[in-house]
């Protein structure tokens, strides 16, 4: 059974730094695309960033120069590392990764970014 558990959220002010972790079991990180989203107050969930297998990565735009995923291929863990937050970076973090044709997702994790 896949499990994604998400940690490193929280309330920092606007300019400043926070590194979300996801830590997985029953899937390997080294191998599955992995990914995190987000969802604000009202609003789609959109992705935020992607590595592939092959370490490819990809950002939104809203993101890109601010945010960077990364893995840990030994703790089977992938993170974002958030820099420059904004207050509109403000939504429910979520992790999540494919495995034979099915999606799984975490449970999210809490950033607040105030003004």
């Amino acid at each position: 059974q896949v499990q994604l558990v998400e940690s490193g959220g929280g309330l920092v002010q606007a300019g400043g730094s926070l590194r979300l972790s996801c830590a997985v079991s029953g899937s390997r990180v080294s191998i599955n695309a992995m990914g995190w989203y987000r969802q604000a107050p009202g609003k789609k969930r959109e992705l935020v960033a992607r590595i592939s297998s092959g370490g490819v990565t990809n950002y939104a735009d809203s993101v890109k120069g601010r945010f960077t995923i990364s893995r840990d291929n030994a703790k089977n863990t992938v993170y974002l590392q958030m820099n420059s937050l904004k207050p509109e970076d403000t939504a429910v973090y979520y992790c999540t990764t494919s495995r034979v044709g099915r999606d799984y997702w975490g449970q999210g994790t809490q950033v607040t970014v105030s003004s």
